[in-house]
């Protein structure tokens, strides 16, 4: 199965907003180490005196929420009624307005005091028919009486006999359903719906099984779908009203969601009904139903975030609550004890950001690899130089598995450091807190938070292997800042016969270099880049002489392409990346397998479907896409000749963003070029209790009968 390219940045940000809004992220100025205060007020919502920072912002009533309804559905599957209701009377005493949700509620709660067994409990079970259930029977809803006098059965039938009428009252699985139920119907009415990256990674997922299914092709990712995406679904709210009167909705959205989400007409009219007619909502709410696992879902993000460098490494001394102070008296003991002095240090000028922006900040590095942070103010001059480690290291210093190149990958590894000091700070993760009864402003120990990182982090982790990690951490932040010429040597340190293998990101870098150079002015140097290396790269690949001749156009226009805002360097940083990383021997993430093939069967779905995703957008799936064109004079190109020609130059222009038009794009085959849509959806509307007759299937039959939906409905029935 083929996959497809993704949007690496656009992911940074659906998984940066999706671990804030659970509460995984430590934020570099949070002092407090403390969960979230636990929602054991009435009132769910946040003090109106101030509006959440984002730092604070997990403790939004979302997330407290989301909490109450983790709490609500794990009592519930433990048969604990009584302490679900206590908690719903607290916090959302509405929802037991419902007469339906009450009777349901203490008809469970009657089975769970007989399944005790006990004589007292029995007892209470018997007081619980004649107080709560009965009355409750009374007006739930018509046929609720008759349900009562049924489950009454379960006083004289055994739980464990398979053949009694109530056999499914005493299943087990009954517990499951009904915290599915609350469950579905607390997230509308408390507005905690998922965070945006669950939901789309939910829709995804579900469209590649339905996929992989409908097509008979094996999943490349199947083993880790399976258990990520689980099969069972939450119950759907529905509403109070009757379910007999005719929808007020229009059939369009009926059908757009019933296919999304897997659901047959009916029960997406009973979506929107709940919804009250808002499409989108509706759509939320059955995303949501769908159920995934929590904890691999949280090491995927993990895995993902480390290798992103969007949060630190897991290791001892960057665990949460490791102080500073620790960071300070090893420095002093490595000085005491004769480590790395400062006369084995030598000034390194790293590009052109040589000191930190605080102008405090100094990272040392010992000769093991290490480093060791410390913190120092200069009275006389706050000007802080970064120091590296000099390459003349003694031998016994060099413990590399690899053996040849560990002293240049500490240079490039310590560079890193310094730009991550001078740039954004990385986040630091934290286990996620299930406990929804913690005390606030309770911190954590040390010992339970380690063991936390312990869980997300490999057994045979190695300073060899973090080393690695930051060392393509480094180049991909060099190319992130479009420092091509630093990266070009840092490469090449790394590794002399990485470009001979991957021409095309040498070609790329050397674009880069060309462009700063004709920006900054200095036309000789950006020839001779240009003669050096883009031209013999062009001579040994026909494919790129065309880029080369487009790029030369810079020349001409020398202002008016600025290097950060107009090319892709994130693309080309992360396809850096991946490229070096695999060189070291570092995998990727298995969530970026994950989205390069839901991606591209959700393309070849709606090409089936011969028509757009409705929620693509919504779901930020379509910025997923947006791919940014390796062959950055497509850029320079464009905006040349937009800016000054309007399409009269003699230079062709490529495609610089979006999947690229080569067929695998929905958006090619419309449904609006075969017929009309109303005439779709009324064949398919006709045929759906006799044939549930695909989209694609309706649309192939209106084609052969010019769209006619009349003729093809008298045709299928003749």
């Amino acid at each position: 199965m083929d996959s497809t390219p993704v949007n690496w940045e656009a992911l940074d940000a659906l998984i940066v907003e999706f671990a804030k809004s659970e509460n995984l992220l430590i934020e570099n100025n949070d002092s407090s180490l403390s969960p979230p205060p636990s929602p054991s007020s009435s009132s769910l919502s946040p003090p109106p005196s101030s509006s959440p920072s984002p730092s604070s912002s997990p403790s939004s009533s979302s997330y407290q929420s989301r909490l109450l309804i983790r709490r609500i559905r794990r009592l519930l599957e433990s048969g604990d009624i009584d302490s679900a209701l206590n908690l719903l009377r607290l916090h959302a005493p509405s929802i037991l307005n419902d007469h339906r949700l009450l009777f349901c509620l203490q008809k469970q709660k009657f089975i769970e005091l007989l399944r005790r067994g006990t004589p007292e409990d029995r007892d209470s079970a018997i007081e619980c028919v004649r107080t709560s259930l009965a009355p409750c029977a009374l007006d739930a809803y018509p046929e609720a009486y008759e349900e009562f006098k049924h489950i009454i059965l379960a006083l004289i039938y055994d739980k464990n006999d398979g053949n009694s009428p109530v056999a499914n009252e005493w299943s087990e699985r009954r517990r499951s359903e009904i915290a599915g139920l609350m469950s579905s119907i607390l997230r509308a009415h408390l507005q905690a719906l998922d965070p945006l990256f669950s939901m789309t990674l939910r829709y995804l997922i579900s469209i590649h099984k339905e996929f992989c299914l409908r097509q008979g092709v094996s999943s490349p990712i199947s083993d880790l779908t399976e258990r990520l995406l689980l099969e069972d679904k939450d119950a759907p709210a529905t509403p109070q009203e009757s379910l007999l009167e005719v929808p007020p909705f229009d059939e369009v959205d009926i059908q757009a969601l019933a296919h999304a989400v897997q659901l047959t007409r009916q029960g997406a009219v009973d979506s929107l009904r709940f919804a009250k007619g808002d499409l989108f909502q509706a759509f939320q709410n059955e995303i949501c139903r769908m159920r995934i696992n929590v904890s691999i879902l949280d090491e995927l993000v993990h895995e993902y975030c480390v290798y992103r460098g969007i949060v630190d490494s897991v290791v001892p001394s960057a665990a949460p609550g490791y102080p500073a102070e620790i960071d300070h008296l090893k420095a002093n003991q490595l000085n005491a004890t004769g480590g790395l002095s400062s006369d084995n240090f030598h000034d390194v000028d790293c590009g052109n950001n040589k000191h930190s922006e605080d102008g405090s900040s100094i990272i040392n590095a010992h000769a093991d690899g290490t480093e060791i942070s410390t913190e120092m103010t200069r009275t006389q001059d706050m000007d802080v130089e970064m120091r590296f480690p000099c390459e003349s290291v003694s031998n016994h210093d060099n413990c590399s598995t690899s053996g040849t190149h560990r002293i240049k990958n500490l240079r490039i590894c310590q560079r890193n450091r310094g730009h991550a000091v001078e740039g954004r700070r990385r986040k630091r993760w934290r286990e996620r807190n299930e406990d929804f009864d913690f005390p606030a402003g309770v911190h954590c120990n040390e010992s339970s938070k380690q063991e936390g990182f312990e869980k997300y982090s490999p057994s045979d982790l190695t300073y060899n292997k973090e080393d690695k990690c930051e060392t393509v951490l480094s180049i991909k932040d060099l190319a992130d800042r479009g420092m091509a010429a630093e990266v070009v040597e840092e490469v090449n340190v790394l590794d002399p016969e990485f470009f001979q293998q991957n021409s095309m990101l040498l070609f790329q870098l050397k674009q880069v270099e060309f462009l700063k150079l004709v920006d900054s002015g200095d036309h000789s140097s950006a020839l001779k880049v240009a003669s050096s290396h883009l031209g013999p790269l062009a001579a040994s690949d026909p494919g790129l002489l065309k880029p080369l001749k487009e790029t030369l156009l810079a020349l001409l226009r020398p202002n008016e392409i600025a290097v950060k805002r107009d090319l892709p360097l994130h693309a080309l940083a992360s396809s850096l990346q991946v490229a070096i990383g695999r060189r070291l021997g570092i995998e990727e993430p298995q969530l970026m397998k994950v989205m390069q093939a839901t991606l591209h069967t959700h393309n070849e779905w709606f090409k089936l479907q011969m028509c757009k995703d409705r929620f693509e957008s919504f779901l930020k799936i379509d910025a997923l896409k947006e791919v940014n064109s390796l062959l950055l004079a497509d850029t320079v190109s464009k905006s040349s000749i937009d800016a000054h020609t309007q399409g009269s130059s003699q230079a062709t222009i490529s495609s610089s963003s979006g999947i690229p038009e080569d067929g695998n794009s929905p958006t090619q085959v419309s449904s609006q070029e075969v017929c009309d849509e109303g005439a779709i959806i009324k064949v398919m509307f006709s045929m759906q209790e006799f044939l549930a007759l695909p989209r694609a299937d309706a649309i192939h039959l209106l084609a052969q009968y010019n769209g006619n939906a009349e003729t093809v409905i008298q045709q299928i029935f003749a």
